[in-house]
């Protein structure tokens, strides 16, 4: 091993350190998300468990506040499961996924929506969900008779692919019923726009440096995902950050 690099030991405890498992760190849970870039949340209390395993002196009622304030929210955004995100990075961040949200949802739903305006439909569930939040079986039920041949669960996967959503409380509050799982569209929910980014490579090359602050170094395997999903290698968003900063 040569002195400009890392043994194993000293790589794992830095990984530790940066993803705030190494200690409790004396962070606000508001500071913590935005950090992370974001928190597994498909389990609705999940988030509750990983500020706790990170910080000094959380308490759940920091988090349901960030939520019912809508600093923070549950959304689709790296994957077709829910995130914990701050909901500036969401509006930041969420139009880099949608190629790669199309192409899942293409390969995954392709079949059952053959015949079917897929803009047609965005607008169609949009207009619904502006309006009042819907869990996927009530959006389904009110799509199908538009699409009366198609299946209504497919209908509405469809929609939360194509749009930005947000899946709103009292899921995913500390004490709250939890069961119902409604979306509602983000630009009603926050008031701003996330589904046109006004400087693509800006929002890829935050994405990245972030990511590396929290979790780096990246495996070639995550530089070469990213790169599909953004249009962005690593190492373009790497040196790019290095050369502003």
């Amino acid at each position: 091993m040569t002195p400009d690099r890392l043994s194993l030991r000293a790589l794992n405890r830095a990984a530790l350190h940066r993803q705030l498992l190494l200690d409790r760190a004396p962070m606000t849970a508001g500071d913590a998300v935005r950090h992370l870039a974001d928190l597994q949340a498909q389990a609705p209390l999940a988030p509750y468990v990983g500020l706790w395993t990170r910080l000094a002196g959380f308490r759940h009622e920091a988090l349901k506040d960030l939520l019912t304030e809508r600093a923070v929210l549950r959304a689709h955004l790296m994957r077709n499961t829910v995130h914990l995100v701050d909901a500036a990075d969401y509006v930041r961040f969420r139009p880099l996924y949608q190629p790669l949200l199309a192409r899942h949802l293409a390969g995954n739903f392709g079949k059952n929506l053959v015949g079917v305006d897929l803009a047609e439909l965005a607008a169609a569930a949009a207009t619904l969900l502006s309006q009042t939040p819907l869990t996927r079986v009530e959006l389904g039920a009110r799509l199908a008779p538009r699409w009366p041949d198609h299946d209504p669960a497919s209908l509405a996967y469809a929609a939360s692919h194509l749009l930005p959503l947000v899946q709103v409380p009292p899921r995913g509050l500390w004490g709250e019923p939890n069961q119902r799982a409604a979306f509602f569209l983000a630009s009603a929910w926050l008031d701003r726009n996330p589904s046109a980014s006004p400087d693509p490579a800006g929002a890829a090359e935050q994405l990245v440096l972030r990511y590396l602050a929290a979790y780096g170094p990246a495996a070639r395997c995550w530089s070469t995902a990213h790169g599909r999903a953004t249009g962005r290698s690593v190492r373009e968003a790497w040196r790019s950050g290095r050369s502003s900063g």
